[in-house]
C-alpha cells in the first residue's frame, strides 16, 4: 500500500522504517531536508513540500485514493498541516492522525474534512523498546478495512483495535496515559516508603522479585530493576517532570463527565509538584519514563541532563 507520511521525527521515522520493512511504499515530507534524505536512503520517496507529496500519492489520472499519516506535534501544527492539505484532497481520501491530539480537537477536524468528503482517522500508538505494541484507531469502518494491512504491519498479532468512531482512538490512548500516570505515582510512593523504612533494602532486587512474583508484576518493574542496577540511589536523575498533556486532558475529561478520579488527578498534581524540589519518588518516576520511552531526564528545569 502507498502511504504518505507528514512529519519524519523520531516517531514518524520509526513508522516509515517499519512500513518499508513490511513491503509498503512510503512517500514522506518533513521541513528538514536532511531528515528526508536520510529516510530516502532507506527506500522512502521524499517530497519537498506538501503539494509534491500529494502528487506522489495521486495517480496520473487523479483517481487514486490518497492515504496520509500525520506524525507531528499536537495543536496548531496539526491544524496548519490540514489547512495546507485540505484544498488538495478529494472525496474518499484519508488522513490518519497518529500524534498526541486531544480527542475533542480530532472531532472538530473530522467535521472540517467531511465537508470535502475526506475522512479523518485517529490512532493512539503505544510503543515498547522502539516497536509498536498496541494501536487503537477511531474512524469509519470502511477506512479501517482499507488500512487494515497497514495496521497489521505496525502492530501484528492482533495488536490493533478499532475502538469506534473518529475521536475514540485518541480518547482511549489519552485515558491509558492517565492510568499509567497514577500507576507510576503509586510505584514512586511505594519505593519511597521502602527506602525510608527501617531496613536497608536492595530496591533493585525488590523490583526484580516483584516483577515476576506478585500480582503487581509488570514491565515497569522490570525496567525499574534495570534502573536501580545502573544507579541504586538515582543520583543521576532529577525528579523534574515535563507537563503531560494527555494526563491533564484525562483529568479535565473526568471532571466534565462527572467521574470521581482522585488518584489520577493527584498524580497530575504530583507531576507539577516535582518542579518545586527534589523528592525521591519523583526521581523514580522520571527515571522510569526516561528508560521506557526516552522522555528527557532534567538536570535543571528546562535543561536535559
Amino acid at each position: 500500500m502507498l502511504i504518505g507520511m507528514i512529519g519524519l521525527g523520531r516517531s514518524g521515522a520509526g513508522l516509515v522504517r517499519r512500513l518499508l520493512e513490511k513491503g509498503h511504499q512510503v512517500a514522506g515530507y518533513d521541513p528538514v531536508a536532511h531528515v528526508r534524505q536520510d529516510l530516502a536512503k532507506a527506500g522512502m520517496v521524499p517530497a519537498e513540500n506538501l503539494p509534491a507529496l500529494i502528487g506522489l500519492l495521486r495517480s496520473p489520472k487523479g483517481n487514486e485514493t490518497v492515504r496520509i499519516w500525520l506524525s507531528i506535534p499536537s495543536g496548531p501544527p496539526v491544524d496548519d498541516s490540514l489547512r495546507q492539505v485540505l484544498p488538495l484532497l478529494s472525496r474518499g481520501d484519508m488522513i490518519v492522525d497518529t500524534g498526541i491530539s486531544r480527542f475533542s480537537d480530532t472531532l472538530r477536524r473530522a467535521k472540517i474534512l467531511a465537508q470535502t468528503g475526506a475522512f479523518l482517522l485517529d490512532a493512539g500508538i503505544t510503543t515498547w523498546e522502539g516497536k509498536v505494541c498496541s494501536l487503537v484507531v477511531g474512524g469509519e469502518k470502511e477506512c479501517i478495512d482499507d488500512l487494515g494491512p497497514v495496521f497489521d504491519s505496525l502492530a501484528p498479532g492482533g495488536g490493533y483495535l478499532h475502538t469506534g468512531p473518529v475521536g475514540s482512538g485518541h480518547f482511549v490512548k489519552m485515558v491509558s496515559r492517565g492510568i499509567e500516570s497514577a500507576f507510576l505515582q503509586a510505584m514512586g510512593e511505594g519505593f519511597e516508603i521502602l527506602r525510608q523504612g527501617p531496613f536497608d533494602l536492595d530496591l533493585g532486587a525488590v523490583a526484580r522479585i516483584w516483577s515476576g512474583g506478585t500480582v503487581a508484576g509488570s514491565r515497569w518493574l522490570e525496567i525499574l530493576s534495570g534502573v536501580f542496577g545502573e544507579d541504586p540511589s538515582l543520583s543521576s536523575h532529577r525528579g523534574y517532570s515535563d507537563d503531560q498533556e494527555e494526563v491533564r486532558w484525562t483529568a479535565e475529561t473526568a471532571i466534565e463527565c462527572g467521574v470521581f478520579s482522585p488518584l489520577l488527578t493527584l498524580a497530575l498534581m504530583e507531576g507539577r509538584a516535582s518542579r518545586q524540589g527534589e523528592i525521591f519518588s519523583h526521581k523514580l518516576v522520571a527515571a522510569l519514563r526516561n528508560a521506557s520511552g526516552g522522555h528527557r531526564v532534567m538536570s535543571e528545569p528546562g535543561s536535559p541532563a
